[in-house]
């Protein structure tokens, strides 16, 4: 029986659940691979050879190289096992939010300093304002 899911329309927002969980596993568990250095050093020698040690799909290890994070995140990602990979590339997490929402870091630290982004457009749907 398939569990109701009413949060599934929110505009531009994928929600991490349990089957996100399960279609992320692999993706997930790549990037928690990332904590130790000699992984670290394995991936950035020749990422696509480390990417095919893992049973990723070819689209979730396109992603990864494509540093799309919310194209990860639309194929199971987790932000915080995908900062791992921001990390890896000497990236702040602030950095790496600020690129999934097509801003700069000064643009989207200065966004969240003046209180986050706006409600409207992120209900969803079937909400009532």
């Amino acid at each position: 029986m398939a569990l109701d899911k009413p949060y599934k329309d929110v505009p531009g927002t994928t929600i991490f659940d349990a089957e996100q969980s399960r279609l992320g596993y692999h993706l997930n568990q790549f990037c928690m691979s990332l904590m130790k250095a000699e992984n670290r050093a394995r991936f950035k020698a020749d990422e696509r050879a480390y990417l095919d040690e893992w049973p990723m799909t070819g689209e979730q290890k396109q992603a990864v190289l494509a540093r799309d994070l919310n194209w990860c995140i639309r194929l199971g990602g987790n932000i915080y096992f995908l900062a791992k990979i921001g990390a890896t590339d000497g990236k702040s997490f602030q950095q790496m939010a600020g690129s999934m929402t097509g801003m700069s870091e000064e643009e989207y630290r200065d966004m969240m300093i003046a209180g986050g982004r706006s409600i409207e457009g992120n209900r969803y749907i079937g909400e009532k304002k």
